[in-house]
């Protein structure tokens, strides 16, 4: 498998995980009563947002603000644009990208919102150059019950043309 060795600027604050041109940015966490998180996410164009994945805690449902977001479910890829909604159930594969010339703006809800966590603890462990260690990062996905197919990296970005990070 191959992972790209370019830089990847990662930046951590309190409300807001930039990884490269992925960022995460915490609406709401608490004060939901354990129901739910409130995330946006921004992709930069050409960007793989993640491997294909599935979770096996969480639901998420995606709220596209700008821009068209393309999500893969269970081999299937359509386009969401402003105003779209876009359900990744649980036990589901998916995955999702910015194949547009702008950036792509999505609400994201999870639920149970224990997940919301795991794009914090994913930028501490990108280190500043080459790529991330694929092992740490499926010990922290395992953490948090979530399956990634790495293999279909390299598939995916050569036959939509994107990059991951």
């Amino acid at each position: 498998m191959s992972v790209p060795t370019g830089a990847i600027p990662v930046s951590v604050t309190a409300d807001r995980v930039q990884i490269g041109g992925f960022a995460t940015a915490y609406l709401a966490e608490d004060g939901t009563g354990g129901a739910y998180a409130l995330i946006e996410h921004t992709l930069a164009p050409g960007l793989l947002g993640a491997p294909p994945h599935r979770h096996a805690r969480e639901d998420e449902l995606s709220y596209v603000l700008e821009g068209t977001l393309t999500v893969w479910r269970d081999g299937a890829v359509a386009e969401a644009g402003p105003g779209a909604v876009v359900r990744k159930p649980r036990g589901e594969w998916h995955t999702f990208w910015n194949s547009g010339p702008g950036p792509v703006r999505f609400l994201e809800v999870i639920s149970p919102p224990a997940f919301a966590g795991y794009f914090r603890e994913l930028a501490a462990l990108m280190p500043a150059r080459g790529a991330p260690d694929l092992a740490t990062v499926a010990a922290l996905a395992g953490r948090y019950g979530l399956e990634m197919d790495f293999a279909a990296i390299g598939p995916l970005t050569e036959r939509y043309g994107l990059r991951l990070g």
